[in-house]
Formats: C-alpha cells, structure tokens, sequence
C-alpha cells in the first residue's frame, strides 16, 4: 500500500523548500504528498520579503476537511508562524489519529530570516513537541527551544538533545550541520539509547531547503522502515544525493536547492 503523507508548512515560490521542497520528497520516495498551508511566503534563494500568516481557522478548514475524509499515515510539520497556527495544529493531531509525526521547528530560514514569532516559541515548545514522535532541530533551533546558547561543538549535542527529550519530545534528531569541519553528523536519540548519524560534509553551496527535505523523508520513510533508526539512516543517505547532484541545477543567485530527483533525471 502507498503511504499517504501530509506536510502542514509554509509555502516558498522558488520549490527548494517548504511545502513545495516536502512534496517533492514525498514522492521521489515513493509516497503520495498531500499539503495544509500555514503561510505564504515571499521568498527565493537570497531571503525572504514577505509573509502571509494563513488563519488559524482556515487552517483548522485544511485540516478537518483533509482528515475527515483521507487516511493519513505520516504527517511532516514545518513552519507554523504564529501561536494560533501552532493551537490549530496541535488540536487537530490530538482530534485525528494521523500515524507517525514528524516536527521540523522551523524558526529561521537559510537566510536568516526569522519563520516563527519569538512569542510562539513557548507555544510550541509546550503543545507540538509531546504530541511528535520525532523532532529535527538544528543546533540553533535547539537553542531556541531551550533558551540556551547555541552548541558549538560535538561533545555539546547529547546534553541538548536530553533537554529535548526532558521537555516531552519522544525522539530527538539533533542536526550538526551547523558545526564546522569535513563530517556533517547528526545525534538520533529516544529515552533510553542514542546514535550517531555520520556524514561527510558535501562541498556545495545548494543547501536551501535540506531541513524541510531531511524531515519530509523521515516522515515517509518511517512508515516503509522497521524502525526510526532506519528511516533516519535512509533519509541522511537520500539527503546527501541530493546535495551531491545539487549543482546540476541552475535556481537563484543565492543558497539554490538540493536535488530532489537526482536518481531519476537524467543529464547528459
């Protein structure tokens, strides 16, 4: 059976990230995407211009409208906004039974421009991070989550990653793609036991939108692995192909996108 797959996120004009980055995901590994949208977003490869919060009842709408009518056997949660965007959400996971759930704390963009209000951080600290069975932070999204300063090296990671976990948080993929170095390794942890995910660092600079593509295949790999270790191994290794072949594309003049489909376009 195909996994059904939604992300609720916001949107970004240029496809490399946001809802438009997870369908994509969802579909190159073999899922069916579906989408809530909970803003728009201005934006492209150099930053962002502008944002149109959705809402918050009109993203309730996508969502009873959706789950009332199609099985849904993952969820990717992105970028959220506003602290009535994060209720909305959080009420509709604890009204409808959607499978796994997968958060991505979206709070900056690759730019550096800021996605989640400052004010809704204890929001979502407080109502998302129970009710997912695994969150994805980066090191300065961790810090955020935990008022605390941002990790700068390896030895830090498991200390934030149990704060995570102290907070309700089930499982915990602390990012380290922000530590410098040639490795790129991220920390997979749960209640009672830890992984390293180890990785090289891929010489580009395409990164816009890996978070949204690391998170979204997670959340349709899960359902087609036996495990969580094995869904995240599997998405780290699609990550990389698609920052890999990120140069084959030609999108923007800033961080241009990874390369969704890299193992089905062919170039010459």
């Amino acid at each position: 059976m195909i996994t059904n797959v939604l992300s609720i996120a916001g949107t970004d004009p240029s496809g490399g990230a946001g809802i438009q980055a997870d369908l994509k995901t969802f579909s190159a590994l073999g899922g069916y995407g579906m989408s809530v949208v909970t803003a728009l977003v201005a934006q492209t490869t150099t930053g962002v211009t502008a944002i149109h919060d959705v809402p918050a009842g009109f993203v309730t709408a996508q969502l009873d409208t959706l789950l009332g009518d199609v099985r849904v056997d993952a969820v990717k949660v992105g970028m959220l906004g506003s602290t009535a965007v994060i209720e909305a959400v959080a009420n509709a996971l604890e009204r409808y039974d959607v499978g796994y759930v997968v958060l991505d704390p979206v709070m900056v963009a690759k730019s550096g421009d800021r996605l989640l209000a400052a004010d809704a951080v204890t929001a979502l600290r407080e109502r998302l991070l129970p009710r997912a069975d695994l969150i994805t932070p980066n090191l300065p999204e961790a810090a955020d989550l935990l008022g605390d300063s941002e990790a700068t090296g390896e030895e830090a990671m498991p200390a934030q990653a149990r704060r995570l976990l102290s907070l309700g948080a089930r499982r915990v993929l602390l990012k380290g793609g922000h530590l410098s170095g040639s490795s790129s390794d991220d920390l997979l942890m749960w209640p009672d036991g830890q992984e390293w995910l180890r990785g090289s660092r891929v010489n580009t600079r395409n990164t816009h939108g890996t978070g949204c593509t690391l998170s979204s295949a997670i959340a349709v790999l899960r359902s087609q692995r036996t495990s969580w270790l094995a869904a995240a191994r599997d998405a780290k290794s699609y990550l990389t192909g698609t920052l890999q072949n990120a140069d084959q594309l030609s999108v923007g003049r800033g961080h241009g996108p990874v390369h969704h489909f890299y193992r089905w376009w062919k170039h010459e």
